[in-house]
């Protein structure tokens, strides 16, 4: 299963935290797009889908969250709780983010632009493309 998860270096004093992130060095692709999800509601389920050749990294900024990966082969499930870290998100590979607490903020970092014929919506399709 082609994910991993990426601590990104702090930097810090008695003033707070800060994290920078570049291209091709703590981001391992061009970022050609950011967004992020907030005021999700309790309950809710997001994703439901793969990506043909789009490149993610996944970074819980403030609360916490769930992500769901299904390579059609095995499952894992990851806990997004700490904004220094990433967890980078290959293509082919199912993806669902839940139990996000009332204060998360999710940000995702894409490889590519908004392209909808990247995306497998459905289930049973990406099992068909995955084997």
């Amino acid at each position: 299963m082609d994910y991993k998860i990426i601590k990104f270096q702090q930097h810090g004093d008695d003033r707070g935290q800060l994290v920078a992130l570049e291209n091709d060095k703590e981001i391992p692709f061009n970022v050609k797009r950011v967004y992020y999800m907030y005021n999700t509601v309790k309950g809710v389920r997001r994703g439901f889908h793969s990506h043909k050749k789009l490149k993610q990294i996944l970074i819980c900024t403030s609360g916490s969250c769930k992500i769901h990966l299904d390579d059609g082969h095995e499952t894992r499930e990851i806990t997004l709780d700490k904004p220094y870290e990433g967890l980078f998100i290959s293509h082919n590979l199912w993806r669902e983010m839940y139990d996000f607490s009332p204060d998360a903020v999710l940000m995702v970092l894409a490889s590519e632009m908004y392209d909808e014929s990247d995306y497998i919506r459905d289930y049973n399709e990406f099992l068909k493309s995955v084997k």
